[in-house]
């Protein structure tokens, strides 16, 4: 039960006012007002604060304090799955809150992403999701999935999902959580996905999840700086359960991995630079501390840092050099991204720079899960 409508009108609201206010669709709040839909628990804050009520006045029946009940066995799908960032922070989060989980289910398009999983976890993943049935997947409770930042037709949602997101593989997320049901999913993107397309694209995406799905949802830009790895990288990531659940996102860090632990002692020479390159470098920079990674920008501007800035797959090969001198081997790079040294590296030194660049920051992914799981269940 609630009294959104009551006090909306009280205070003289439109409902495309409150809508616009709190970041929520027209349809949705027309949805919670009717009580079709029970909001986020940090959706009923936004809108109680608009309505300058306290959130227990206007939603009688909200409550933080359901009890969580895990299933014996928390069985996943990996989409878009890559290498596995997604598997190994799912199984970090997994043994902390000491539960079992289980992937029933991974596909990637790449063929080398596809040689690199099978090499760690022993299961090919199946290819084209576009070309995947839900119906061939099998039932399980969580989603996780890192997809690619793509552009919606937006023409409203009056014809739902179908015809908004159609043609982008967020549209085969949403078809198959509206076939499957899950319990809860975690979805990373990149950081411009909050301006894409001057921001039609994530609130298409939000809209989607809450109103035609169903899904309490949530969203926070994180930076794996802040999750004890020496990389800033910048992530979105949407997390959403049938439950509703008010999601604190301040984490604690264990520790901070430094560029000392991250950086090779041997290094072939072929990761050097050319002399001409080297020199040209230092005469533009000098670094104030060291061991640092120096980042050349697309204007030419050299900085350097006691970390390195974001992994990107279709960099130069020259973006990042270790004090100026050297690019990052393929195992530095997968420790920038939080991935252990028993990750067999199986491909080129070329695919898996790639592969490193397009995976999600293990540690920060795997703290998210971690706190958010409890909430959802």
């Amino acid at each position: 039960m609630n009294k959104v409508k009551e006090i909306r009108k009280e205070r003289g609201l439109s409902q495309d006012r409150l809508a616009q206010l709190t970041g929520i669709s027209r349809k949705y709040l027309s949805m919670i007002e009717c009580q079709r839909a029970t909001p986020s628990v940090s959706i009923a804050m936004k809108i109680a604060s608009e309505l300058d009520v306290s959130t227990d006045k206007i939603f009688l029946d909200l409550s933080t304090e359901n009890p969580t009940s895990f299933p014996k066995v928390i069985r996943y799908i990996d989409l878009f799955c890559g290498i596995g960032g997604f598997r190994y922070a799912s199984q970090y989060a997994f043994d902390k809150l000491e539960l079992n989980g289980k992937c029933v289910f991974s596909c990637d398009i790449d063929k080398y992403a596809q040689e690199s999983y099978t090499a760690k976890f022993g299961e090919k993943p199946a290819g084209d999701i576009m070309k995947i049935k839900a119906s061939d997947i099998p039932d399980f409770d969580v989603l996780f999935a890192g997809f690619p930042c793509q552009a919606f037709s937006i023409c409203g949602l009056q014809k739902g999902f179908s015809d908004d997101t159609k043609g982008t593989l967020f549209f085969d997320i949403a078809r198959i959580i509206k076939e499957k049901q899950p319990q809860a999913f975690v979805l990373e993107n990149v950081k411009n996905l909050a301006s894409h397309d001057h921001g039609k694209t994530l609130k298409t995406i939000l809209d989607v999840l809450r109103d035609e799905l169903g899904y309490h949802v949530d969203f926070k830009l994180l930076n794996a700086l802040d999750f004890g790895l020496p990389q800033k990288r910048e992530r979105i990531i949407i997390i959403g359960s049938k439950k509703p659940f008010l999601m604190d996102w301040v984490f604690t860090v264990d520790y901070m991995k430094t560029l000392d632990v991250i950086l090779e002692k041997k290094v072939d020479k072929k990761h050097f630079a050319s002399p001409e390159i080297i020199e040209k470098r230092k005469s533009m920079h000098s670094a104030s501390v060291y061991p640092s990674i120096w980042h050349e920008n697309k204007s030419g501007n050299i900085s350097s840092y006691p970390y390195s800035c974001a992994l990107r797959a279709g960099a130069s090969y020259n973006y990042l050099l270790v004090n100026g001198e050297r690019r990052l081997t393929p195992r530095e790079m997968l420790r920038l991204q939080g991935f252990p040294d028993t990750f067999k590296i199986v491909v080129s030194d070329t695919q898996t720079r790639k592969q490193a660049g397009n995976a999600i920051p293990v540690d920060m992914v795997a703290k998210v899960i971690e706190k958010f799981l409890p909430l959802a269940f």
